[in-house]
């Protein structure tokens, strides 16, 4: 039997999902919440064991096609150089992020009038200023006031972490070819703050952190939801969401933990499903009203899949550096080659990363893969002069929205409720391509001019597709665009997607800090108009 009728249903309890959903809790309407994982116990994480790193290839690994967990779908990526990341969960994947949470620039908003590509979005910075400084002061960032990269003033609530031996012999790198840098802002608490303990430094950050010092979602925005009555179903997957007469979605189809068929109506739907799940579901909603799938008249469901194309690049020191001390990827970077620059040979530009060294297992696999490690009765030695002693960065290309890149319904893979599995189809841009190559030069130059004997590149990185935009992107032409500019779907009055798919373009920063912003934007908005929400 359909369950009772809820005001608002969200689908997915990740970034967007849970800051939507506790921004909407104040209004005191029944909120409910559908989600294909579960809660993740802190004593579950690989990080309380000494077999953490091994994990990382298992059930905590980033791929969903390779951890074999039931809440998983497949995503067919055989036509991508980049394969998808993600992870089902309260708390979505910031449960793996590394936690660097970076804001998009003023430019960001408007590349086509400022250089001539892609699409502007019918938002800008300002507009979204506000909601940075409320996410930031939910989430719990730590960082430094007073960056240059950014033209308006911004202070996080938390200093920043240390930067450590590591952190300081880049930054002289960086200082020595004049160059940008600063501390990363991170969503990883440097001291005790609302409830969590600070970091202890111990380099888990990408399989989950016991410690509860890394802001995912499951720790920040909803315990505070579901005190304010915001409700979370887990094990729920989301085959469809349903269409009346009227042309409203008026609920959806789901399957239970037990796998059976339940329905749930509401007056509002949510979508918080990553750029990846968002048009999976969309597409897989077919209707008389919606034959090509949910919301997706103009055709653009799907469309315009971006990634950010990344670059690994290590050096080799002679000295330890204490690198396996810390938060995984917020140590500092660099935003030296993030614009538009006439001399180069690609617009937009990147940034750099800067990564702590490689745990104990990491380092034996890295060091044989390159060489720096033997085999044989030689390995203890040679392991031990090349443990602790590597640094580097990855690069984060812009990648531009084109139409060629996809997700689709894959016509044979299903996952285990019988839904199409999501398909993939990307290529890497001739302009991502000059970018890259662009930027492993620069990293490289850093890197010797630190202190460092010799480097190793790996571009673009396979694992790295954990930024997930641009599908159903954002809009004010119902011809170009999924949702208008405040997440509304165009063909669906009362259908809202708050996740990285309404992106319009990716910049070249982490997005999770810009999606969860636009949530809390779209909330506000949707607060703001109860009256008349479907006018």
């Amino acid at each position: 039997m359909p369950e009772a009728p809820v005001d608002v249903l969200i689908i997915g309890a990740g970034a967007s999902g849970a800051a939507i959903a506790w921004s909407l809790a104040e209004t005191k309407m029944n909120i409910l919440c559908l989600e294909q994982g579960d809660w993740v116990k802190s004593t579950d994480y690989p990080g309380i064991g000494a077999d953490w790193e091994l994990r990382q290839f298992g059930d905590f690994g980033l791929s969903p096609n390779g951890r074999g967990r039931s809440e998983d779908y497949p995503v067919n990526d055989d036509e991508s150089p980049i394969q998808a990341s993600m992870f089902n969960a309260v708390g979505g994947s910031t449960i793996l992020y590394a936690g660097h949470f970076p804001r998009f620039h003023p430019s960001d908003f408007r590349v086509r009038a400022l250089d001539g590509v892609a699409d502007d979005w019918p938002i800008d910075y300002d507009l979204l200023a506000p909601y940075y400084e409320e996410n930031e002061r939910m989430m719990g960032v730590s960082g430094l006031a007073g960056d240059p990269a950014y033209p308006q003033p911004k202070k996080p609530p938390l200093p920043p972490l240390p930067l450590g031996k590591l952190g300081n012999t880049l930054a002289a790198g960086f200082n020595q070819l004049g160059w940008h840098w600063w501390p990363s802002d991170s969503a990883i608490a440097s001291q005790p703050y609302e409830g969590r303990d600070g970091c202890i430094n111990a380099g888990t950050c990408l399989v989950g952190c016991p410690q509860g010092a890394k802001a995912s979602t499951d720790v920040t925005y909803w315990p505070l939801a579901i005190r304010q009555g915001v409700r979370i179903k887990t094990r729920c997957r989301v085959r469809e969401i349903t269409v009346g007469d009227n042309g409203l979605a008026d609920g959806v189809v789901y399957f239970d933990e037990d796998g059976n068929e339940q329905k749930q109506k509401a007056e509002v739907v949510i979508v918080a499903c990553n750029g990846i799940g968002t048009p999976r579901l969309l597409l897989n909603s077919k209707s008389k009203q919606f034959p090509d799938g949910l919301a997706n008249r103009s055709g653009m469901v799907g469309k315009n899949l971006m990634f950010h194309p990344y670059g690994l690049v290590r050096g080799v020191f002679p000295e330890r550096l204490e690198g396996y001390k810390g938060a995984t990827g917020c140590v500092i970077m660099s935003q030296e080659f993030y614009e538009t620059d006439p001399a180069r040979d690609f617009v937009r530009g990147y940034s750099f990363e800067m990564l702590r060294g490689m745990g104990p297992v990491f380092t034996a696999l890295s060091g044989m893969s390159t060489g720096d490690v033997d085999w044989g009765a030689d390995h203890h030695r040679t392991y031990d002069e090349f443990f602790d002693r590597t640094a580097g960065m990855v690069v984060i290309c812009e990648d531009l929205p084109e139409a060629c890149n996809t997700v689709t319904l894959d016509p044979q893979r299903t996952d285990s409720n019988g839904m199409p599995a999501a398909k993939i189809t990307y290529r890497l841009s001739d302009n991502s391509r000059k970018m890259l190559d662009h930027a492993i030069e620069r990293a490289k130059e850093v890197l010797h001019a630190a202190g460092a004997t010799r480097t190793t590149t790996e571009a673009p990185l396979q694992v790295a597709g954990w930024h997930l935009m641009g599908t159903a992107r954002m809009g004010r032409d119902p011809e170009t665009s999924v949702v208008n500019e405040w997440g509304r779907a165009h063909d669906v009055r009362n259908l809202f997607i708050v996740d990285g798919s309404v992106f319009v373009t990716s910049a070249a920063v982490n997005p999770t800090n810009t999606i969860q912003s636009l949530a809390l934007y779209v909330a506000d908005t949707m607060k703001k108009n109860l009256a008349n929400l479907f006018d």
